[in-house]
């Protein structure tokens, strides 16, 4: 886009946004108040933000203007009613914009809730809050190509990369939209959809200076078969009261809990698993029905798909008998989905997963076959060595089997080994073929530079301009390296 198209561009939103907020402001002395308190916030220092310590403050959501008319409803961008229209949210070929409308004082208050759980600002832990709740929703606004969604709940979302990115004092924070969350505040919103999706998360792309991870590793994993979320890039501005500020360049991100599950699968019917904690590693003696986090089917509360799956992997047949052992595991979970999974993960190089941490996946007991069914998630810190020990080599060497059980026990019997083995040259000769893939970072470094490298300083993870290239340049040379990993272990 030419200078002069975006600036006439960005003018005409804000115009289109301070129409809104003139529309719908009641109580201006209040708003213009809370304007000036989260003025001085993101304009002050990271030292002096750090000295404004706000635990004590009571952390309001202010629900107001409950009579506004939705006068940019249509059935086809904002009701329950029609399929998710994956061609025009999720594009690969474009960096499309949201902007995101928040009233000054709901904005403090979603700071000051930031605050009660991960410290001050620029100070703060750096860590996973003490408790299990998720930051505050607050209703907003949200604008796409002219048109406007209407008290979509939008939180802070993340889990180590939101309280490092806070500790660090960097805005550019992944958010979490669900467009009917206050529909009983709203009823003009009952079943708002964007475009039939009724849940995104916009991430961050947490420490990824090229800000290319999130999409490239979920495009390989739907290339090699596997159901995944779709992506895609936009740019995202949020207005707190003072105009729209650029938040940076963000990966946006379809919810397995939303869309995936009806439109990957037969249906959305199965149970949804999301494990975190020791349950999640399937250890012996670790099943905590507190820790297979349900998605859905709460009220039902039967993990009895979850705890047969366990029992039959360390079921003593693995053993003495391990045809039997084969039958009995594949009869309850997709093997050959794991397995395929595994060979992805393993030469893309994603170790913020299974293996080494005990988070990042879902498991849906697909309705057609009654098998729980792999599906992975937040992929951020794949395409690198990674921490945390790093990525395991191909033949899992320095795994132990018994801590990580459904990767070292289906890798030691011998059926499933020559799968997986079939999986990783499948893989590296398709889906992620060198020749492929290093087009496909040039294609996507080249559509995204202009957004990367013009974050502004407070919103991104880069030191400069050149840390995109210098980090493109890394993928590529990991793509190269990986081949010769894969045949070096094919030998």
């Amino acid at each position: 886009m030419h200078q002069n198209q975006k600036e006439k561009k960005d003018q005409e939103i804000k115009k289109r946004i301070q129409s809104t907020k003139n529309n719908k402001m009641k109580d201006l002395k209040s708003i213009v108040f809370s304007a000036f308190i989260v003025f001085m916030l993101l304009s002050c220092t990271k030292d002096e933000l750090a000295d404004s310590d706000q635990t004590d403050e009571e952390v309001v959501v202010e629900i107001d203007d409950t009579d506004f008319e939705a006068t940019d409803w249509t059935t086809d961008t904002h009701s329950k009613d029609v399929d998710p229209n994956y061609d025009q949210v999720f594009k690969d070929n474009a960096v499309q914009r949201l902007d995101i409308v928040i009233s000054a004082s709901n904005w403090q208050s979603m700071l000051t809730d930031m605050t009660s759980m991960y410290g001050t600002f620029g100070t703060g832990r750096g860590s996973f809050s003490d408790d299990d709740d998720d930051p505050i929703f607050v209703p907003s606004e949200v604008f796409y190509n002219g048109k406007e969604w209407y008290k979509v709940g939008v939180r802070f979302k993340g889990n180590s990369s939101l309280a490092s990115s806070w500790a660090s004092g960097v805005l550019k924070l992944s958010f979490k939209l669900d467009f009917d969350e206050f529909e009983d505040d709203y009823p003009q919103i009952k079943n708002q959809r964007f475009y039939g999706f009724k849940k995104l998360s916009l991430k961050n792309n947490y420490l990824d200076k090229s800000n290319l991870r999130e999409k490239v590793a979920t495009d390989v994993f739907r290339s090699a078969g596997l159901a995944v979320s779709n992506t895609a890039f936009y740019t995202v501005y949020v207005d707190n009261g003072n105009g729209p500020q650029y938040f940076g360049l963000y990966t946006l991100v379809e919810e397995v809990d939303d869309t995936v599950i009806e439109t990957q699968f037969t249906n959305g019917d199965g149970n949804l698993y999301k494990p975190d904690g020791d349950a999640a590693s399937f250890a012996s003696g670790t099943f905590d029905e507190d820790e297979y986090v349900k998605k859905n089917n709460e009220d039902e509360a039967d993990f009895t798909d979850v705890q047969s799956l366990l029992t039959i992997l360390h079921d003593g047949t693995r053993t003495s008998d391990a045809a039997t052992w084969r039958t009995k595991l594949d009869a309850v979970l997709d093997t050959d989905v794991f397995l395929k999974y595994l060979a992805v993960n393993t030469i893309i190089q994603n170790w913020d997963t299974y293996g080494r941490m005990t988070h990042n996946y879902f498991l849906y007991n697909n309705p057609a076959t009654n098998k729980l069914t792999w599906i992975p998630w937040d992929n951020n810190e794949a395409l690198q060595t990674g921490k945390q020990g790093g990525s395991y080599a191909l033949n899992f060497s320095g795994l132990s089997s018994s801590s990580w059980p459904l990767i070292g026990y289906l890798y030691q019997d011998t059926v499933y080994k020559a799968k997986y083995d079939a999986y990783v040259k499948e893989v590296i000769e398709d889906a992620f073929n060198e020749t492929t893939i290093q087009a496909l970072y040039t294609s996507y470094a080249a559509l995204v530079e202009e957004y990367a490298t013009s974050e502004v300083d407070g919103f991104t993870f880069l030191n400069s301009s050149s840390d995109f290239q210098s980090a493109v340049s890394t993928l590529k040379s990991h793509a190269t390296s990986r081949k010769a990993a894969v045949t070096s272990y094919l030998k």
